[in-house]
């Protein structure tokens, strides 16, 4: 075994390349759009399989970007290896969300603070019942805070982590919307759960590309471009984070 677990398979970096707080889209050309109109000199430091990392500043704060891929396994890989070998501390996922209720519209931000799913994820750890895979509550207490100052439309409650995208029970949301569960998205779950197993601390930030209630949606174009108020967010709370440290 060499002396160091890096480069891994999946990220091409050491851990000195990657800062303490990424943001974690799903789609990596929305890695590359962050980078490019957010980050002050954004550098490239993983592009396995076009999973396309960066490292730059934000307010100056030191912040990365890196894509997940889509569903639990690629988020589960994703995060491992940043929390476990990388030495990532906070992991906020960037993403979009079909709305499962009427007051959950089309562009709202939703924080997540639970994610149910349907995903056999949570087996490997043999335990005798269900995890309930939670927010870090110091993340979510941040994001709401900030996005309360900013005046953006956001809610604060459980969401769906699917493991289906074309689901053969086309109703099936109904049933999670009679509990409460206010949008489906398919990386929440696995973030959370490998945040818990690792010691990380993690958030999901999605915001509402399309409706389930009254089937308006979003382009492709635009979920890749036009979240930016979802983006700015994140990165209020990456460089909320860094203050906070340099004050204690």
């Amino acid at each position: 075994m060499p002396d160091k677990p890096y480069p891994t398979p999946h990220i091409n970096a050491a851990p000195g390349d990657i800062a303490k707080t990424v943001l974690m889209p799903g789609d990596p050309l929305r890695s590359r759009f962050i980078a490019e109109n957010f980050l002050e000199n954004p550098v490239l430091f993983n592009n396995v399989r076009g999973v396309q990392g960066y490292t730059g500043t934000y307010r100056g704060a030191r912040v990365s970007v890196m894509a997940s891929g889509m569903g639990i396994p690629s988020m589960g890989i994703y995060s491992h290896e940043l929390f476990s070998i990388f030495g990532v501390k906070n992991i906020i996922r960037v993403g979009s969300a079909g709305s499962m209720r009427e007051d959950v519209r089309i562009r709202d931000i939703v924080l997540a603070m639970g994610a149910c799913t349907n995903s056999n994820f949570a087996s490997q750890f043999g335990l005798p019942g269900s995890f309930a895979p939670l927010a870090d509550f110091g993340l979510l207490c941040l994001a709401a805070e900030l996005a309360g100052r900013t005046g953006v439309r956001y809610h604060v409650g459980n969401i769906l982590s699917s493991d289906i995208f074309y689901d053969d029970n086309p109703d099936s949301h109904v049933r999670w919307r009679r509990l409460g569960v206010m949008a489906v998205e398919m990386e929440a779950a696995g973030l959370y759960m490998t945040a818990a197993k690792t010691g990380g601390r993690a958030l999901a930030i999605c915001t509402i590309s399309d409706s389930l209630i009254t089937r308006e949606a979003t382009t492709a174009e635009e979920r890749q471009t036009s979240f930016t108020q979802m983006i700015e967010l994140a990165l209020d709370v990456a460089a909320a984070l860094e203050e906070n440290k340099n004050e204690e």
